[in-house]
């Protein structure tokens, strides 16, 4: 089953603001509305990036941590240099 892209862009959208919003309204550093809305946008993020590239065979600029196989849980030197200047 293909997602239509621009269905999945405006639910990826809708999950940004609700998780910024939960965010900026936390209720102490355990607050269950936050983590609902991680796992939302996380869900959201897939699915779009899922359509456009089953659609339009596009890929994102970004990945999720979890799809990076070269994570390792530290720092690497090269990614870190082409932030500074």
């Amino acid at each position: 089953m293909t997602v239509d892209p621009r269905a999945a862009l405006d639910r990826f959208i809708a999950a940004l603001e609700a998780h910024y919003s939960a965010v900026v309204t936390r209720r102490g550093d355990d607050d269950p509305k936050v983590d609902d809305a991680f796992d939302i946008l996380d869900d959201a993020f897939e699915v779009y990036d899922e359509a456009l590239a089953m659609t339009h065979g596009e890929l994102l600029p970004f990945s999720n941590i979890e799809d990076d196989d070269d994570f390792d849980g530290e720092d690497d030197e090269d990614d870190d240099e082409e932030f500074e200047d």
